[in-house]
């Protein structure tokens, strides 16, 4: 139902995915809408919702999907919405996620920030250090990338704490909000009244 009947060209998604152009308004409605579609109950959805948000402030960059899914398993939550809950963590948002929980780790006293550390790329940080876990490039990894990593290590774990409750709560009273205006409009439209009548009659004289 959501599916284009055309697939769009691979560098006008890309160019979509930095911005959308149906706007981020109607875009952050579009993904509530797909959201509280998801089957399950409330808990599961938000749940696993929170659980994809929550691992997009840590610095496993590329393994967010992975984390959530996993998270989200471990406290029975859906895994679909975990991954939508990933979306929170994107290129729009990483500049500042990343360097909110380095600064946080270096204030909770974990890592110096040293002369190497004063002006660095957070983007090619990542790049570099996943070629040289490939390459296993103990050097760099341990030298160069880990006194980075390891506050941001550090201070995304109180940071993914709170943006877990906070997502959890906002999901759950979304979802809520929308099944309740839900319920309340089928019982306040007589057509729709009518028609669960009817099928309610129908399913009785069938059973007789």
């Amino acid at each position: 139902m959501f599916r284009r009947k055309e697939k769009k060209p691979f560098i006008q998604s890309c160019f979509g995915f930095l911005w959308p152009q149906m706007g981020w308004t109607r875009t952050a409605n579009y993904w509530a809408l797909r959201v509280n579609r998801l089957p399950g109950s409330v808990y599961s959805i938000a749940g696993g919702f929170a659980c994809g948000a929550a691992v997009s402030f840590t610095p496993f960059v590329g393994l967010h999907f992975i984390f959530g899914g996993v998270l989200a398993w471990t406290i029975r939550g859906n895994i679909i919405a975990s991954a939508f809950g990933t979306a929170v963590g994107n290129p729009w948002t990483f500049p500042f996620i990343w360097f909110w929980i380095y600064k946080l780790g270096l204030w909770m006293g974990f890592g110096v920030q040293g002369p190497a550390q004063m002006n660095f790329d957070f983007a090619a940080l990542f790049g570099q250090a996943s070629e040289a876990a490939l390459k296993f490039n103990h050097d760099f990894l341990i030298d160069t990338a880990w006194p980075i990593l390891w506050p941001m290590l550090m201070g995304s774990i109180p940071t993914a704490i709170v943006m877990w409750l906070f997502f959890y709560y906002l999901i759950k009273y979304i979802i809520n909000s929308n099944r309740r205006l839900k319920s309340e409009s089928i019982q306040t439209n007589p057509l729709t009244n009518k028609t669960q009548t009817d099928k309610s009659a129908s399913i009785t004289s069938k059973d007789e």
